[in-house]
C-alpha cells in the first residue's frame, strides 16, 4: 500500500497509460481523481474503481476547466498529494505540412496542459505538506522522429519543464519528475491498426523498434508513475525516467 492515504489527481486517465495508472494507485491505498476530456470514459474507469475514485471532466488546455477540476478534486476528497499529467496526443506533420491550428492544439494539450494543471494543483499539494508531480514526456524528448514536429516539441517542452519545475518547488516539499515512455499499446495503435493496409506488418514494425522487439503495455508505464509518486522515490527529482525497450539505447 505505498500510497495508503494519499490524494492522485490524473489526467488522461480514461484510458490507456492514465487509466492504468488510476487503477494501480487505487490497488495501492490512493484516492484516485480520474480526470479525462471524456467523463464517460472517466465515468466508466472510476466506477471499475469503486470508491476510492471520483470521475472530472477537463479540457486541460483550458484554465477555467483545469482551476474547476482541481477544486472539485479538493473538495471531493478533502485535499491533493499526487498530479500525474499525463493527457496529451500527437499528430503528423513536419514544419512545413503541419497546420497552425494543429500546432497550436498539441502544444496547447502536451505542454501547456502541464503548466495549466501544475499551476493550479502544485499549491494544494504543498498545502499537505508536500507530495510528486509526474509528467509524461517521451523518448523523443531525447531522440526525435521524423513527421512528428509539434510533438516533438511539445514532449521536448515537458522534459525541460520538469526540470525547472523541480528546481523552483524543491524547498517547497514537491518533487517532480518525468516519465519517458517508447512505444506502448493503446486504443491510439488499435486505431491505427484499424486503417493500414497490413496491420500485422505494421505491429511488427513497431515492436522492432525496440531491442526487447515488443511493444510495451500501459501497466509498464504505470509501475514506473507509482515509484516516482511514492515515498520509494524520496531522492529522485528533476529526473526523466526512460521506459522504452531499450529504444533509446540502439
Amino acid at each position: 500500500m505505498r500510497l495508503q492515504n494519499k490524494i492522485a489527481l490524473i489526467t488522461g486517465a480514461g484510458a490507456g497509460i492514465g487509466e492504468a495508472t488510476a487503477k494501480l494507485f487505487a490497488s495501492e491505498g490512493a484516492k484516485v481523481v480520474v480526470a479525462d476530456r471524456d467523463i464517460e470514459l472517466a465515468r466508466s474507469v472510476a466506477s471499475a474503481i469503486g470508491e476510492q475514485a471520483f470521475a472530472v471532466q477537463a479540457d486541460v488546455s483550458k484554465a477555467s476547466e483545469v482551476k474547476a477540476m482541481v477544486e472539485q478534486a479538493v473538495a471531493h476528497f478533502g485535499g491533493l498529494d499526487v498530479l500525474v499529467n499525463n493527457a496529451g496526443f500527437g499528430t503528423l506533420g513536419t514544419v512545413v505540412t503541419v497546420e497552425e491550428d494543429t500546432w497550436d492544439q498539441v502544444i496547447d494539450v502536451n505542454l501547456k496542459g502541464v503548466f495549466l494543471c501544475s499551476k493550479y494543483a502544485i499549491p494544494e499539494i504543498i498545502r499537505r505538506g508536500g507530495g510528486a508531480v509526474v509528467n509524461l514526456a517521451s523518448t523523443i524528448s531525447v531522440v526525435g522522429i521524423k513527421d512528428r514536429a509539434a510533438y516533438v516539441a511539445a514532449k521536448g517542452g515537458v522534459a525541460a519543464l520538469t526540470r525547472a519545475m523541480a528546481l523552483d518547488h524543491a524547498l517547497e516539499g514537491v518533487r517532480v519528475n518525468s516519465v519517458a515512455p517508447g512505444v506502448i499499446a493503446s486504443s491510439y495503435y488499435d486505431k491505427i491498426f484499424e486503417s493500414v493496409p497490413d496491420p500485422v506488418a505494421f505491429k511488427k514494425g513497431l515492436e522492432a523498434r525496440s531491442p526487447l522487439n515488443k511493444m510495451g503495455e500501459p501497466v509498464d508505464i504505470a509501475n514506473v508513475i507509482l515509484f516516482l509518486a511514492s515515498s520509494e522515490s524520496s531522492f529522485a527529482t528533476g529526473a526523466m525516467f526512460t521506459v522504452d525497450g531499450g529504444y533509446t539505447a540502439w
